[in-house]
């Protein structure tokens, strides 16, 4: 365990004991550069006079404890980030002065200088358990509490926090004193502060002052727009379908650097990933994206902030609520109308993958303390749960649902709840017990496959059909629960034109090893049975051989985007099951990629079709594959529409190419001694050229540098630090091992950057030596770096790119003869079960190409 821990046990007494009514919170960001001045002040009451307990917070330095009056010394009573408080009264305040310290890995007040123009900016990220890294506080989610924050900051900087500024004044020269609005009642985790020479936009909409914010060097790039279009639609759905307004004084919207996630909903105060702020052309399906994360966070005002989980076991929920109901009013309120096509594509793809692994657990997963939270911010607590959820709408039945939500709002505002709470509110609204559905949905591990079973006569009508759920088969420990589904099939039939058009679609329930359909008895067979139509449940599925023959020679037939993608989704999870040899699945997207139209899906293929050549396919045929891609990719590019989002996806394929004569043409469009009519080289399609020119050894370090100094910002910079690893050098991977490894001074972003060039595919030669080095320093990181460092090193310098059995050997070796922490043994555990699965793959495709060559020769 590590020792910054709180366990739930902790949590639970200490929620017992206290009821905390407010925290003054006072900073000084003008004392130095790393370390600010932070006076808290809290106030409390204690149901048993005389009891102890303890506070937590992260400094350098603590100055003073006061207690009641009562001056506590600071190297009695602070220790391993907690301060001992003792013989507590029925009233209680506490105050603390301390140092607090900046961060540079996106955790606690991280602080970044902008290269562009050395401007300082911080902001703040504190889920799951961070806020006391800036001020002492009982962190966990039960103890709300009322927040009045004060800050002295440089003059020029603004500030932004959870209330609204009641003021700014000249404190003293060079200085501003900011004053801040009191939240209403809201937990540690969701208070923010962001501060620097931010620039700032303003608008408002139905009584809602709306704000967004980014760097100055980034203004030009900004498009309020279009976050501003789609955050007014997202407040009029939710108001619609909730029925409760949006319960904060004000909404600001702030694209930060160097952030660790993709977005966080402090109340009030949403804070942003910066790569949202978009500095050359992206796609739609980035844009889709996008949105949907603005109304992930927004969804998060409601549930999540406004009613809170009791304790992290709940976190599946608050996280798989916000982003079924993003996906919800992407569909209903902005242009983004396929969204479920890509949580179909992207978040399902991410849960069943996850879902396979031995470390899968239950969606209700035990947190028995924050170290077992942090570990499971993964596919399960995300996407496992809002397929689920989405499988519960289902199930109740969406306006079912949506009255249960109105409900749950209501009766808990500014409270905290427990799972039990919602489903009590659902079963009242649907009349359904939930009990059964959410034991064996919620409690459980794996995901089922479901088939048809069907029988016909001489003219080709079914005379029986049934639908078979088998229990889930990877990983071995997978519950083998037959779970409730409510499910739809679709008949799907060749059209005059060609097309593949759903003749026929029928919902039911499915409980059971068998369901019988009787409905079907009579009907014709179709092309193509598609069981799970319309995506409403989790679940593998699998096609009859009339079926996937019919997938195989004609999916890119099917209109409509949902049904395609489900089928795209099949023959994947068939490839990666090595049902389905990687040639063929490879062969598969390259007839039937230029026939998809969401840009989404055909950014997904192309990327698993490379995947699959690298990962999945025979070594030995791994650079004919790839040259295959590529020409199939210069095909469409050639044909694609000038400046459009197809023709940028295909010139990005291409640039993964790696035979002479086509790393030529890569070059002579990055040096512009070719130009292709309407495709914009703009700062980052630069960069990915470039990034895989490195890796092919066709330039070095001369044109990396050459390319910062076209872009010296924050991205550059990170750009150039992938480019610099991606290098085919021995000198090159030992500079970059170092940079990771041996050296803490790289910031959260740059060390990610760093990593990314490291594992470069064709590469093995250079890159095989360090999985033996991995393996003799990962366990000194996870004694030395924070959680969230050591945790992202683990994954991202996991040597997974060395497909042998000898790599499984070696993680094998290091579990048997070590006692890593649970975290990094169940990185290993994952990584490996990687290896396994692509050995498994491998073997099946050499297995297919030799049943070819000896079906040729005979």
């Amino acid at each position: 365990m590590s020792a910054n821990n709180l366990t739930r046990d902790e949590a639970r007494e200490r929620a017992r004991l206290l009821n905390v009514s407010s925290y003054e919170v006072n900073l000084d960001l003008t004392v130095g550069d790393a370390t600010f001045a932070a006076r808290t002040t809290v106030r409390f009451t204690c149901t048993e006079p005389g009891a102890s307990t303890f506070i937590e917070l992260i400094a350098p330095t603590v100055r003073s404890v006061t207690l009641n009056g009562r001056s506590l010394d600071p190297a009695e009573v602070y220790e391993a980030n907690r301060i001992a408080l003792s013989d507590l009264a029925e009233v209680n305040e506490l105050e603390v002065v301390a140092d607090c310290a900046y961060s540079k890995t996106g955790e606690g007040l991280h602080r970044f200088v902008d290269p562009v123009d050395s401007a300082v900016y911080l902001y703040t990220q504190f889920e799951t358990y961070d806020a006391h890294r800036m001020y002492a506080c009982f962190d966990q989610p039960d103890l709300k509490a009322v927040f009045h924050l004060s800050v002295v900051a440089p003059a020029g900087w603004t500030c932004i926090s959870n209330g609204r500024r009641l003021e700014s004044t000249d404190a003293e020269a060079q200085r501003t004193f900011w004053l801040f609005d009191a939240t209403p009642v809201i937990s540690t985790y969701i208070t923010a502060l962001v501060a620097g020479p931010y620039h700032e936009v303003r608008d408002h909409h139905d009584g809602i002052d709306l704000g967004l914010y980014c760097r100055q060097s980034l203004a030009e790039f900004l498009d309020p727009d279009e976050l501003l279009t789609i955050t007014k639609a997202g407040f009029d759905f939710y108001h619609r379908v909730f029925d409760y307004r949006y319960p904060f004084d004000k909404y600001d919207q702030l694209f930060v650097p160097e952030f660790n996630a993709g977005a966080m909903e402090n109340a009030g105060c949403v804070t942003f990933l910066e790569d949202y702020v978009f500095r050359a052309k992206v796609t739609e399906a980035r844009r889709e994206r996008r949105a949907e994360t603005i109304l992930h966070e927004m969804a998060h005002m409601w549930f999540g902030d406004l009613v809170t989980m009791r304790w992290w076991d709940d976190l599946w929920l608050n996280e798989s609520f916000a982003t079924f109901m993003s996906v919800l009013a992407q569909v209903a309120a902005t242009r983004f109308t396929n969204g479920w096509t890509t949580f179909a594509n992207a978040e399902k793809g991410w849960a069943y993958r996850q879902d396979q692994l031995s470390s899968t657990h239950p969606i209700v997963a035990d947190a028995p303390d924050m170290d077992a939270v942090r570990t499971n911010f993964d596919g399960i607590t995300y996407a496992k749960g809002a397929s689920v959820l989405k499988q519960l709408v289902a199930w109740v039945g969406q306006e079912e649902f949506l009255a249960g939500l109105r409900s749950y709002f209501r009766r808990y505002e500014y409270a905290n709840t427990s799972l039990r709470d919602l489903l009590d509110e659902l079963e009242n609204a649907s009349g359904r017990d939930l009990s059964v559905w959410s034991a064996d949905w919620l409690e459980t591990t794996g995901a089922n496959t479901l088939r048809a079973r069907f029988e016909t006569d001489s003219s080709g009508l079914f005379t029986a059909f049934d639908l078979v759920q088998e229990p889930a088969s990877s990983p071995p420990t997978a519950s083998r629960t037959l779970r409730p589904h409510r499910v739809a099939i679709g008949l799907y039939d060749r059209a005059s034109d060609g097309s593949l058009l759903r003749r026929e679609r029928i919902e039911l329930d499915v409980v059971g090893a068998l369901t019988e359909i009787p409905k079907l008895v009579g009907a014709r067979r179709p092309d193509l049975i598609l069981i799970n139509d319309d995506d409403l449940t989790y679940a593998k599925i699998r096609l009859d051989d009339r079926s996937l023959a019919t997938l195989i020679d004609s999916i890119g037939t099917i209109r409509d985007s949902l049904p395609r993608t489900l089928c795209w989704a099949a023959a994947w999870d068939m490839t990666r099951d090595a049902e389905l040899a990687a040639r063929d699945y490879v062969a598969l997207v390259l007839s039937g990629v230029d026939a998809e139209d969401d840009i989404g899906v055909v950014q997904s293929l192309l990327a698993k079709a490379q995947l699959t050549i690298d990962t999945y396919g025979d070594p030995a045929n791994r650079l004919g594959a790839l040259r295959a891609l590529s020409a199939r990719a210069e095909e469409l590019l050639a044909t694609a529409e000038p400046g459009s989002d197809l023709q940028l996806v295909y010139a990005t394929t291409v640039a993964h190419a790696e035979e002479p004569d086509q790393v030529a043409r890569v070059r002579a469009v990055f040096e512009g001694a070719e130009i292709i009519d309407g495709l914009a080289l703009d700062t980052e399609l630069r960069w990915t050229l470039l990034i895989q020119l490195v890796a092919r050894g066709v330039y070095g370090v001369t044109e990396i540098e050459a390319e910062l100094a076209r872009d010296p910002t924050a991205t550059g910079e990170k750009r150039a630090a992938t480019a610099r690893s991606a290098r085919p050098t021995a000198e090159a991977k030992a500079v970059a091992w170092a940079a990771v490894m041996e050296s803490d001074k790289l910031s959260n972003h740059l060390l990610v950057a760093t990593m990314g060039g490291f594992w470069m595919p064709g590469q093995d030669e250079l890159t095989r030596p360090y999985v033996d080095r991995y393996f003799g320093e990962i366990g000194r990181i996870w004694r030395t770096r924070t959680f969230d460092t050591a945790q992202t090193i683990t994954q991202m310098l996991f040597p997974a790119a060395i497909i042998e059995p000898e790599t499984v050997e070696a993680v094998d070796a290091y579990l048997a003869d070590q006692e890593p922490v649970p975290a990094l043994r169940r990185a290993l555990v994952e990584g490996r079960d990687g290896l396994v699965r692509a050995l498994r793959a491998r073997a099946k495709d050499v297995e297919a190409a030799a049943a070819a060559a000896a079906a040729a020769g005979s």
